[in-house]
């Protein structure tokens, strides 16, 4: 019963019901192509949320990422569109650290210059996507541009599943692994939680503020080039408001806006249920005018059960098992 409960187990009982509602209308649905189609358009959404969950744990709120991710995938297409013969590995190095870089400029800010977070991230936000024009020229970089295996890469297959779903599971691990069972992802909670009181028991707040959005960035950068890679084409429009549907999957998922609670499988499950609407609406042939208006709705009622479970529960502090004794001060 205490299973039942909890927001993860409803919100993945809720995904299922509304694959199978769709599915009921519409058969083709929930056949195994379509329901890896699913799985596949998901990943990038789910890799930014988790990065974005980190953030929002700490009363913060990335809204640059999806201008970091044009930004350095713009870089990456244009990388490889001037340097067929440049190793691939190369061309995702140059944006994962093209997205770091752009964290770490919003990690300083915030974390060392003490600046809102809301403030910095809408001004970066600006000025990313301001470099994807000045960079690119208002070009854009078409597929016949890029070399083949850097279009290939995110749908090729391994075991069954594309290199995306592989990259988004190994990215879910290490959220985990970061959120769970690190000092790194205790820190944040406690931050998130007090930031009095963290900074009073020594926690560097601004060093793990500092790493967090660098962590955001990175893994901006990352689907920059699986986001060019995968649709074969960069411009200057690339993920225009991606942010909001980011934000929008930890709310759901029951990450607090407060900062101090969230979880990973929260974030998951938001992510693979805003995918789910966003796949499900053309199939039962709804306007896709409504998807803006249906996501908003369940952002706003995703808000209200949350301040509901707040109320009735208090607010929450580290999870038990996330918890170390630590020494009186004398």
């Amino acid at each position: 019963m205490k299973l039942l409960k909890l927001r993860e187990t409803q919100l993945a009982i809720m995904t299922v019901l509304l694959i199978c509602l769709v599915g009921l209308r519409a058969p083709v649905f929930v056949s195994a192509a379509s329901l890896g189609n699913l799985l596949t358009d998901s990943t990038l959404l789910i890799m930014l949320a988790l990065a974005q969950m980190l953030v929002i744990m700490t009363r913060g709120i990335d809204l640059s990422v999806a201008s970091n991710l044009a930004l350095s995938g713009m870089l990456a297409a244009m990388l490889a569109a001037a340097n067929p013969g440049l190793p691939l590995p190369l061309v995702v190095l140059a944006a994962m650290a093209t997205g770091l870089a752009l964290g770490l400029a919003n990690g300083w800010m915030i974390g060392y210059l003490e600046l809102p977070p809301i403030v910095v991230t809408l001004g970066t936000m600006s000025v990313y996507r301001g470099l994807v024009f000045v960079m690119s020229g208002g070009a854009w970089v078409n597929s016949h541009q890029m070399p083949a295996n850097f279009i290939a890469f995110p749908l090729e297959r391994l075991l069954g599943a594309t290199h995306l779903v592989w990259i988004a599971a190994l990215t879910v691990l290490a959220a985990w692994y970061l959120a769970c069972h690190s000092r790194f992802g205790r820190d944040l909670y406690a931050i998130g939680n007090e930031p009095a009181s963290a900074r009073y028991v020594g926690i560097p707040i601004a060093k793990r503020l500092f790493w967090t959005y660098g962590i955001s960035g990175l893994v901006a950068g990352l689907c920059g080039y699986l986001w060019v890679a995968r649709y074969a084409v960069a411009y200057t429009e690339i993920a225009y408001g991606f942010e909001f549907t980011v934000i929008a999957a930890c709310v759901i998922g029951g990450i607090s806006i407060a900062g101090g609670s969230g979880t990973v499988a929260g974030a998951l499950l938001g992510s693979l249920f805003l995918a789910v609407i966003g796949n499900a609406l053309p199939v039962v042939k709804v306007s896709p005018f409504w998807q803006s208006a249906l996501t908003g709705l369940v952002i706003l009622t995703a808000v209200l059960i949350n301040a509901r479970g707040n109320k009735s529960a208090g607010r929450q502090i580290l999870p038990l098992h996330l918890v170390k004794p630590t020494r009186s001060a004398a």
